[in-house]
């Protein structure tokens, strides 16, 4: 007789990610969809999903004989759902990007408490990307010039994605950089020669774009580029998934995509 699946919380349940991830729990051997949460006032708080649960506004009801929960949601909300759980000690994971610093601040210290896997996208492919761009940015080094430019849908609210920066991050790491001191969000006007080591983020909306990415190695003569385009979200969603299995039965401590995935550090 197989195991019984563990019980799964997801909060965003009925947005855009929050619909593909429950298609992705009704294909998962291991998790079902105990609980879903919506903000209040949504109008659909209150309706039976086809999985026989009821809608809730309700953070405390949503946590309720969870295991594990899934976050997709905008940065307040999640931080107040994430201290929620860290008191009920149910693990996160979650999609959420956009986070102001003091946030990411408070999501370290929970992670303290409970683990989080923190992944601004929950793509397999993407995560591999984030590697191999860390790898060339090493073996290439600062005589190529990094640009990142990213396209997402007209929704979206945050920019650069949380993709286009940890892309960022990854280059800074391996030139031994802080991206912070480095990165480029805006060009116009007399901006003069670029600067030596810099790293450019560019960012595109429209349509309904699930999200594109490429990174740029510009040198003399020659160009290296480095793409990731998502044709749906579904690839999201499963990686979701995969990262609340792996959670299961985890110490405490904020973890990376790149961890679930059993990538090497660069």
């Amino acid at each position: 007789m197989s195991a019984a699946r563990r019980r799964v919380a997801l909060v965003g349940a009925l947005g855009r990610m929050g619909e593909r991830v429950r298609a992705a729990l009704r294909e998962h051997p291991g998790l079902r969809l105990a609980s879903a949460l919506e903000a209040p006032g949504h109008p659909g708080v209150g309706h039976r999903l086809p999985e026989g649960i009821d809608v809730t506004d309700d953070p405390a009801r949503a946590l309720s004989g969870a295991e594990v929960a899934i976050v997709f949601a905008t940065p307040g909300p999640t931080v107040d759902f994430l201290r929620r759980a860290a008191e009920a000690g149910v693990p996160c994971a979650v999609g959420t990007t956009g986070f102001a610093p003091e946030q990411q601040r408070e999501i370290r210290d929970l992670a303290l408490r409970v683990p989080v896997v923190l992944a601004p996208n929950f793509s397999v492919a993407v995560n591999v990307l984030v590697h191999l761009v860390g790898r060339a940015a090493r073996l290439l080094g600062e005589d190529y010039d990094a640009e990142i430019l990213e396209l997402h849908h007209r929704g979206k609210r945050d920019a650069p994605s949380g993709t286009a920066l940890r892309l960022g991050e990854a280059v800074a790491a391996a030139r031994e950089q802080k991206l912070a001191e480095v990165a480029v969000f805006e060009r116009h006007g007399e901006t003069g020669p670029r600067r030596a080591g810099a790293i450019g983020l560019q960012t595109l909306r429209g349509g309904d774009n699930p999200g594109e990415h490429t990174v740029f190695f510009i040198g003399e003569g020659e160009r290296l580029e480095l793409t990731h385009r998502a044709a749906t979200r579904d690839h999201f969603a499963r990686g979701a998934v995969r990262a609340a299995a792996w959670l299961l039965d985890r110490p405490p401590g904020l973890y990376r995509m790149e961890q679930v995935l059993g990538l090497e550090p660069l």
